[in-house]
């Protein structure tokens, strides 16, 4: 199997996750996945109720974190994911929740 070329190009992800996803060990959820995918960057509540995600790593890797957000198998409900792609600004290091 090969791997496209854009595959490893680094990348950052942000993703707006709505649904009962605060209070619920979401953002811990969300950071286990990214690490474990290679991933820098952050979760965060935000007061409307969504989780912000944001992650910088291989393009591979955040489509399966992505994938992972969508999956249904996250703590709380997710019930939409809105998705932004661009440039990775670098300077992150491991995966925080905020």
């Amino acid at each position: 199997m090969s791997i496209e070329p854009d595959e490893e190009r680094t990348v950052r992800l942000t993703a707006w996750v709505r649904g009962h996803v605060q209070g619920v060990g979401f953002r811990w959820w969300t950071r286990s996945r990214a690490l474990e995918l290679g991933l820098v960057g952050s979760a965060a509540n935000l007061r409307d109720g969504r989780v912000e995600v944001n992650a910088e790593g291989p393009a591979a890797a955040c489509r399966r974190l992505l994938a992972a957000l969508r999956s249904g198998d996250t703590p709380g409900r997710v019930d939409s994911v809105v998705e932004r792609w661009s440039e990775a600004r670098g300077g992150a290091t491991g995966f925080v929740e905020r």
